[in-house]
Order: structure tokens, then C-alpha cells, then sequence
């Protein structure tokens, strides 16, 4: 019980969004639950109602008129079109976490090694930080992920999904936060002894600490 309740802190749960793309994120969960939930609902009351139904006069071959509705209609026709619902939601929630262009854009990479994250800022990379990303607040971050032993999981709940990290291959994940703040995050990938302890901050600045930071004021 206690690893459950530690896994629904705020500071690592995607329930309590601090940015656009965690925002959205967390939209797709709750849908995704409700309609869960509505199924769940609707089959337990079919299961209660058809214990209460007197005997379908269907099975002597009189009338099949009901059977074709439970079959083609809950069988086959509701299954389709909720799924076919929650897929376009799902992609059409996809496309809108895709990192593209975009105004007062910022590019950073994470580089993920056993057991640590060195974080790389500007197209010099001449400032680089251990353990702590900095970004700006209120602006779009590209994070540029790579590692250079085995897969890991770059994820910081709070502001976006994960992305796995690959040697020798980058991938870019679009992460944003509202407004100044400390946020955690984590590698979500077992990738061998001390992977839970593969853990990184997020240093979100206001416009004024950026810009001393981008000038090496903060390390």
C-alpha cells in the first residue's frame, strides 16, 4: 500500500499537469477512463438484466429478431464504433503532442548514461548541466534525448509523456511548463540495477533567471 500511495504523489503524477502537453496528456486519461467506466457500467446491467429476463422465445426458432439485435448491434456494432471513437481521439491527441515548429521555440539535450543525465544547452552545447534541466517557463522546449549505453526513459510527468533514450539515435520530445517551477523526473525504463534512482530535476525559469542562466549564471 505504501508503494501505491508513493506512486500517486503530485510531484510524479500526470494527474496534476503543469504544462500544455501534460494537460493534454492527462485529458486522454480521464476520457479514456470515462468511457471505461460507461462500458463497465452498461455490461454489468446487461448482466444483471439478463438474469432477471424470462426465456428468450428465440431459441425455438420462432423469433430471431432480438438475438440479431444482442449480437450484430452489442456484439459487434457497439464494440466498433466506441473503439473507432477512442482511436480517432487518441490520434488526433497524438498529433498535437508532435514537436513542431513553433514560436520562442527552445532546443536542449539529455544525454542518459547509467546512472546519471547530463543535460546540453545552444547550438555550441558549451553549457551543460548534471542531473537538473533548465528550461524557461511559458515557451515550448525541444528535448533532444539520446544515451550513450543502454535504453533508457526520459519522462517528467508533470509536463509531458515519456521517450525512450537509444545510443545512437535521438529522439525529440516537446515539453513545456506553465508558469516557474521545480518539477521531478525520472527514467521509466528498467534498464538494470539502479535504474530507480535514475532520477533528474526540471528547472523551470522565469525570463529573467533564463537569461542569466543562459550567460552562465547558474550551473
Amino acid at each position: 500500500m505504501l508503494q501505491i500511495a508513493t506512486g500517486c504523489q503530485a510531484r510524479l503524477s500526470m494527474l496534476h499537469p503543469a504544462g500544455p502537453a501534460a494537460h493534454t496528456i492527462a485529458d486522454l486519461w480521464w476520457v479514456m477512463l470515462a468511457c471505461g467506466l460507461a462500458i463497465f457500467l452498461l455490461v454489468m446491467a446487461l448482466l444483471i438484466a439478463a438474469s432477471y429476463r424470462p426465456a428468450n422465445p428465440s431459441v425455438d426458432g420462432k423469433d430471431e429478431s432480438g438475438t440479431r439485435v444482442w449480437m450484430w448491434g452489442f456484439g459487434l456494432g457497439f464494440p466498433l464504433v466506441t473503439l473507432a471513437a477512442l482511436t480517432g481521439y487518441g490520434l488526433s491527441i497524438g498529433e498535437r503532442l508532435l514537436p513542431r515548429e513553433a514560436l520562442d521555440l527552445v532546443t536542449v539535450q539529455a544525454e542518459a548514461r547509467q546512472w546519471a543525465w547530463t543535460f546540453r544547452y545552444g547550438e555550441d552545447q558549451v553549457i551543460a548541466t548534471e542531473g537538473v534541466l533548465h528550461i524557461p517557463a511559458g515557451r515550448p522546449v525541444n528535448v533532444e534525448i539520446t544515451s550513450t549505453d543502454v535504453i533508457h526513459s526520459f519522462w517528467v510527468p508533470r509536463l509531458a509523456g515519456k521517450l525512450d533514450a537509444i545510443p545512437g539515435h535521438v529522439n525529440v520530445l516537446r515539453i513545456e511548463a506553465a508558469r516557474p517551477g521545480t518539477y521531478d523526473g525520472q527514467s521509466a525504463e528498467f534498464s538494470g540495477r539502479g535504474y530507480r534512482e535514475h532520477v533528474f530535476k526540471v528547472e523551470a525559469h522565469d525570463a529573467a533567471s533564463w537569461a542569466t542562466f543562459l550567460v552562465g549564471g547558474t550551473q
